[in-house]
């Protein structure tokens, strides 16, 4: 499965090409990862809330002069149907705004591996571009900055390689 068509070598310079990425996942590791640390995070708290609520609710009942026997064994039914609807709920929403969130970090990381191993290849002499929104512009820029002189040399280097070849 390539990933060029998520992510082209210049985003911003063909006017033609959508300023959205494709819906897959572009590092499938670190996005899954950071979405199940959501989602676990997710699960503490619903795990914590429930806690908190059985025990007010449990000492509510206590303290009831009427009823509170009957609350008490209603208790553990209602509490494990809130539980159980909050997480069919909370679990899916955190896992798809958690994958959904990574994509403007995850995005600007996998263009600049491209974008480096061009450099490296030689096929790329531009700057590294990312879209518009996407985290980490500050790396881009001394990514830049720091391919520039080898991305110069290779510029110098073309024109004296290409008539030698015709020539030859």
């Amino acid at each position: 499965m390539t990933h060029t068509d998520a992510l082209p070598t210049t985003a911003a310079a063909d006017p033609a090409l959508p300023n959205r990425r494709a819906r897959k996942l572009i590092k499938r590791g670190i996005q899954l990862r950071m979405a199940a640390l959501f989602a676990g995070l997710s699960v503490v708290c619903l795990l914590t809330q429930w806690l908190l609520f059985s025990a007010m609710l449990s000492n509510s009942a206590h303290k009831m002069p009427v009823g509170g026997d009957y609350l008490l064994d209603l208790v553990p039914s209602l509490l494990y149907r809130s539980l159980a609807f909050s997480v069919l709920i909370a679990l899916p929403l955190t896992l798809l705004v958690g994958v959904q969130a990574t994509f403007r970090i995850t995005g600007p990381i996998y263009r600049f591996e491209s974008y480096l191993k061009e450099v490296i290849r030689g096929t790329q002499l531009g700057p590294c571009k990312i879209r518009e929104g996407d985290a980490l512009p500050e790396l881009c820029e001394l990514i830049n900055q720091a391919t520039e002189p080898v991305r110069r040399r290779s510029v110098e280097h073309q024109p004296a390689d290409e008539p030698g070849r015709q020539a030859g």
